[in-house]
C-alpha cells in the first residue's frame, strides 16, 4: 500500500522519540573509527517543511517537535538531538523537520555511508532530489524489506538498519520480527531499530512476545504514551533496539521524564524502557 504519507505526521510526539533514539545509536557508532552502513527500510521523503499545507493539515508538529524547540531545561542528553533539527532548519532557511535519513546524514561521518529505501511515488523524486550532492547516499526506489536484505551482511561489517513501515497492513506487526530475524542471520552483529505505533495495545503485547520469543540478544524496548489509551487515535509510540549499544538504555531513560513532561497531554502520559532480551 502506498496511501501513507509521512509529511502529514512530521514532527510529532513519535517522530520526537523515534529521531532522538537514532541520534543516540549513531552517536555511538561513529565514536570508532571504523565505517558503518545505515540502511532505512521506509525512508520517506528526507525532511519536511513544516509550513507547508501537507504538514498543516494535521498540524501533528505543534504538540511534538515545537513543544520541545519552546520547552526549558532539555536534559544534557537530549541536546545533540535538538542541534540536528536545529540544523536542518538552518540548512534550508525555512522550519524544516529532518527525517531520519537526514538525522543520519547529519550524524555520519565522510567515510559512512546510507542506503535509503522508499516507494511512493511522490515521496521518492523528493528523496533523491534532497540527498543527490551527497555522495555517501544511494536511494533505491524498491521495497524496503526486499532491498535491506539485500544490502546485507555490509561490507564495512558495522551499521545500522531502520525499520518503520506505516503498518497500514496490520500483518506488520508480525511481519516486522520475521524480517529482522532474517536481517539477523544475515548480520548477526548489527543494530536493528523498529518503530512502532500504539494505536491496540493488544498487538504491542504481541510483538513484545514475538521479540522474546525470537531469542535476539541486547534487545531494548523504549515507549512513550501521550494521552489516555482510551481516546482514538495514536496514543504512544516506541522503539525496539536489538543489538542496542550498551549506553543506549542509559541515555534513553534520562530523556524519558522529560519527554513526557513536555508531551504529555494529559495525565495519562507516561513512558516505559524495558530490557525484552538480556546480554549475552
Amino acid at each position: 500500500m502506498l496511501s501513507y504519507r509521512h509529511a502529514y505526521h512530521a514532527g510529532n510526539s513519535a517522530d520526537v522519540l523515534k529521531h532522538f533514539v537514532i541520534e543516540r545509536i549513531l552517536d555511538y557508532l561513529v565514536k570508532k573509527p571504523k565505517p558503518c552502513l545505515y540502511v532505512d527500510t521506509h525512508a520517506g521523503a528526507g525532511r519536511y517543511a513544516l509550513g507547508a499545507a501537507i504538514a498543516n493539515k494535521t498540524a501533528e508538529y505543534q504538540s511534538g517537535i515545537a513543544q520541545l524547540l519552546r520547552a526549558d531545561s532539555p536534559p544534557e542528553v537530549m541536546q545533540q538531538y535538538l542541534q540536528v533539527v536545529k540544523a536542518c532548519t538552518a540548512q534550508t532557511g525555512e522550519w524544516v523537520y529532518p527525517g531520519s535519513p537526514w538525522v543520519a546524514a547529519h550524524c555520519l561521518r565522510a567515510n559512512d555511508r546510507l542506503a535509503l529505501c522508499e516507494l511512493h511515488p511522490q515521496d521518492a523524486p523528493l528523496l533523491i532530489e534532497n540527498f543527490k550532492r551527497d555522495r555517501r547516499v544511494k536511494v533505491y526506489c524498491e521495497d524496503g524489506f526486499t532491498k535491506s536484505l539485500a544490502l546485507l551482511p555490509p561490507a564495512q561489517r558495522r551499521g545500522l538498519t531502520v525499520i518503520d513501515p506505516s503498518y497500514e497492513i496490520k500483518t506488520d506487526y508480525d511481519n516486522v520480527v520475521e524480517h529482522i530475524k532474517a536481517l539477523h542471520k544475515r548480520f548477526a552483529t548489527g543494530v536493528y531499530a523498529l518503530w512502532y505505533p500504539v494505536v491496540e495495545a493488544a498487538r504491542i503485547t504481541r510483538l513484545e512476545s514475538r521479540f522474546k520469543q525470537a531469542g535476539f540478544q541486547n534487545t531494548q524496548l523504549f515507549e512513550l504514551q501521550t494521552y489516555a489509551s482510551d481516546k482514538p487515535g495514536m496514543y504512544a509510540s516506541g522503539m525496539i533496539v536489538v543489538n542496542a549499544p550498551w549506553t543506549l538504555k542509559a541515555d534513553v531513560t534520562l530523556a524519558l521524564p522529560w519527554l513526557t513532561q513536555v508531551l504529555g497531554q494529559d495525565s495519562h502520559a507516561t513512558y516505559r524502557a524495558v530490557t525484552l532480551c538480556g546480554e549475552s
